[in-house]
């Protein structure tokens, strides 16, 4: 009787144990997720969530897809331009100011960049058409060396003067990271339109006439 008394006394310790051991596991099984939407956020979770990337300035990609519908947002429309002063390709310099008093159409862009080699061709079709109109079109080339802008604008025969934004600083003080950006300031230097990279002739027709008054763009 001894044995079978301590071998029952030990399957009912044994039950016990277990029961306790189920009861730890109940206990740290993880609470209800926030995204049931009957359910409220687990306050512990937020608390030690990680945080997301900080937001990166200028353009994004979801504002490239917005422009055509809130364009001032992206371009800074209505407002004076941002200070451009860069070295021009060949020699000279091609600053903003001393272009004051003539509508100026300003595309940032580099050769690496599959739009930028389907615009160009564009703009030099339309350069030539209102060059009667006193319209300026630059190009700035930029974070890449004077070599590979002027093999660039040779192959494609641009027309038009290409400046070298080789540190990036004009990229910047425009915001224009999402390459190839537009933007089209009018004879009193305020932007008065502006665009993404793709936009084609359309787009480009609308910017000239913002910055053109009285004159009818045919893309």
């Amino acid at each position: 009787m001894g044995g079978k008394t301590a071998i029952a006394g030990g399957l009912v310790a044994g039950l016990v144990t277990g029961a306790i051991v189920v009861g730890a596991v109940v206990l740290l099984t993880p609470g209800p997720v926030a995204s049931d939407p009957g359910l409220s956020p687990d306050p512990v979770a937020e608390a030690t969530a990680t945080p997301g990337p900080s937001p990166t300035l200028g353009p994004s990609p979801s504002s490239s897809a917005d422009a055509s519908s809130d364009p001032g947002a992206a371009f800074g429309i209505g407002q004076p331009a941002p200070p451009l002063s860069v070295p021009q390709l060949g020699g000279g310099e091609i600053s903003l100011t001393n272009l004051k008093g003539s509508p100026v159409w300003v595309n940032f862009m580099a050769s690496w960049c599959p739009p930028c080699r389907d615009e160009l061709p564009i703009m030099n079709g339309l350069a030539a058409r209102y060059a009667d109109t006193g319209l300026v079109v630059l190009a700035i080339d930029v974070r890449e060396d004077e070599s590979v802008a002027d093999a660039f604008a040779r192959e494609l025969n641009v027309s038009f003067p290409v400046g070298l934004d080789t540190d990036g600083s004009a990229q910047a003080d425009w915001g224009a990271f999402a390459l190839p950006v537009h933007y089209w300031v009018d004879a009193g230097g305020v932007v008065r339109h502006g665009g993404f990279g793709g936009i084609g002739p359309d787009i480009m027709a609308e910017g000239l006439e913002s910055i053109l008054p009285g004159v009818e763009v045919t893309p």
